[in-house]
């Protein structure tokens, strides 16, 4: 693939990973795959801007050369130090190695403890800026999206930002920008990302966003540094993110569950079919069988959790109990829950489930449905009931 002109003078130059199927370790699946952008600015001063993994540093570097030789390039600018980002830095400064770099202190303090090397990074914060001949680079600083380094960049004359992760997505295609590519498919996996990596920081970001909007520039693209770029509506992806750091739900529910001996799945099915009878969307997951981020991608924009888990050892299933860990750790605000579960001689898992809503800060909208070994017509018609209730709440009908 040639390198990519997305401004005049400006490059993509970065690395399309159509094979990664996980990512953060095993926590985040990458069915689409992904890429590492990376731009290269050419003016007085060639500058950098991003970086690869090392696995595909020789790749970078051969489409750079398609334009100028690495030996030219002057800064290079280190908008986050996560490895996908800064692998490929190490084989670059073997060629240009009086680039000057710049970043934050923290990505400074971090790149000095990855790489055990100093490449004499110079640090920047909110509102430096860097003269590159024709045009100017102000840095943003951006800690926490995602990690404590973050940073943004943009570039005055281009009306350009280059956020890093920010409005990214994990998604290999063949083209680079956002009028090119199939919308539905983009929009799903800039929420996937958000909801397995971003929700956390919701208010952090929603900051950030209120902070840029206030310094009132023009933004007429954005190049984040996976997926593709944004130049036909910009702010397409920024009111999604605010959207997003709202926790903005709508009529939606999702049920997840884990089952032993399929009492708690017939419970699941009756509770999914009486919602979707009082109209809303529901979507249903036997979480033993499904992609953990598949399933926190659709519970982002859902008014409403509920959980269902078997007993075991007086407590939930662990599939179950793994995936609730998790999801607190997303910190979701805003929803409603409700919980129910088969059992043998003694409960605990709708206990345990109950207990997850207090600590999560979810509000129990129902009272919880238990039932001892396998459930009878009267049980069942309670779940769907249940599922029927749960509607009503969501829109507003109780």
């Amino acid at each position: 693939m040639r390198p990519v002109e997305i401004k005049k003078g400006v490059y993509w130059v970065g690395v399309v990973d159509w094979n990664i199927r996980t990512f953060h370790g095993n926590t985040y699946s990458t069915k689409r795959g992904t890429t590492y952008n990376s731009y290269l600015i050419i003016d007085e001063k060639v500058t950098l801007i991003d970086g690869v993994p090392g696995s595909f540093a020789g790749e970078q570097i051969g489409r750079i050369r398609e334009i100028v030789p690495v030996e030219k390039i002057d800064y290079i600018v280190v908008n986050h130090i996560e490895p996908d980002h800064s692998g490929g830095l190490p084989e670059l400064m073997k060629l240009c190695p009086k680039a000057k770099l710049f970043g934050t202190a923290k990505s400074k303090e971090g790149l000095a403890r990855m790489y055990y090397t100093d490449w004499g990074l110079q640090a920047v914060k909110t509102g430096d800026k860097l003269n590159i001949g024709k045009r100017n680079l102000t840095f943003i600083e951006a800690p926490m999206i995602h990690w404590p380094d973050s940073m943004f960049t943009y570039c005055a004359e281009e009306e350009l930002l280059l956020p890093n992760d920010a409005f990214g997505q994990h998604y290999a295609t063949s083209e680079r920008f956002d009028d090119e590519t199939d919308q539905c498919a983009l929009m799903d996996e800039a929420g996937k990302y958000y909801a397995n990596i971003l929700w956390p920081l919701g208010g952090m970001i929603a900051r950030k966003i209120d902070e840029i909007l206030k310094m009132n520039i023009s933004i007429k693209m954005i190049a984040p540094s996976h997926g593709i770029i944004w130049r036909r509506d910009p702010m397409k992806i920024i009111n999604s993110y605010i959207s997003w750091t709202k926790n903005e739900t709508r009529p939606k529910v999702v049920v997840i569950f884990e089952t032993m001996w399929g009492s708690t799945d017939m419970m699941a099915r009756k509770i999914t079919e009486g919602l979707t009878d009082g109209g809303v969307e529901v979507k249903l997951f036997d979480i033993t069988r499904s992609d953990r981020s598949e399933v926190n991608s659709q519970m982002l924009d859902a008014k409403c959790f509920v959980f269902g888990s078997s007993t075991h050892d007086n407590g939930m299933l662990s599939t179950m109990a793994g995936f609730l860990e998790f999801l607190n750790g997303l910190k979701p605000k805003g929803r409603i829950g409700a919980a129910f579960g088969s059992y043998g001689w003694a409960g605990g898992a709708v206990p345990a489930l109950e207990n997850f809503f207090k600590e999560a800060g979810i509000e129990q909208a129902l009272p919880s449905i238990a039932v001892k070994y396998i459930p009878d017509e009267n049980e069942l018609k309670r779940c769907y009931e249940m599922g029927v209730e749960l509607a009503k709440k969501i829109t507003g009908k109780a």
